[in-house]
């Protein structure tokens, strides 16, 4: 019994000290003259959607979630905003080339249409970023219009 007592409180004093590991939390701006939703005439209901499944991960305007202040899950959270920023950014959207923005469309519209996004491990956490059929249908649609 006092091999489990120690390996529990060793176990506590690591979890306590992982939390002062310094990590860049990725920062959040909500005035984006570049954003995607703002340059673009987009039915609304297609607006919010990609603004509820995407932005947390696709933009500067991540709303961070509790759980995101507790290492070691907050790294596995700023790890995936930060890639997936790199890899498409909403509020940057402007600044691409033409020829970048419909690169990142028919990415955007193979991603959907694969059902690779959002992560499923973001849509267990988050359901109601969970996308339908219908809703990854009007994306599809929307951005291949766009894309032309």
């Amino acid at each position: 019994m006092k091999i489990v007592k120690k390996a529990f409180l060793y176990l506590l004093i690591l979890f306590v000290l992982i939390q002062f590991y310094p990590m860049e939390k990725p920062k959040v701006n909500f005035s984006n003259p570049n954003d995607f939703l703002l340059n673009n005439k987009m039915p609304l209901d297609i607006a919010k959607t990609i603004k509820n499944s995407c932005y947390d991960c696709h933009s500067n305007e991540t709303k961070y979630p509790w759980y995101s202040k507790i290492a070691p899950i907050k790294w596995l959270v700023f790890h995936d905003i930060n890639e997936g920023r790199e890899k498409l950014n909403f509020s940057e959207w402007n600044s691409l080339s033409i020829d970048d923005k419909s690169d990142k469309l028919f990415d955007i519209q193979d991603e959907i249409n694969e059902g690779e996004m959002p992560m499923k491990i973001y849509t267990y956490i988050h359901r109601n970023t969970q996308l339908t059929e219908e809703q990854r249908t009007l994306i599809s649609d929307f951005v291949e219009k766009l894309a032309e």
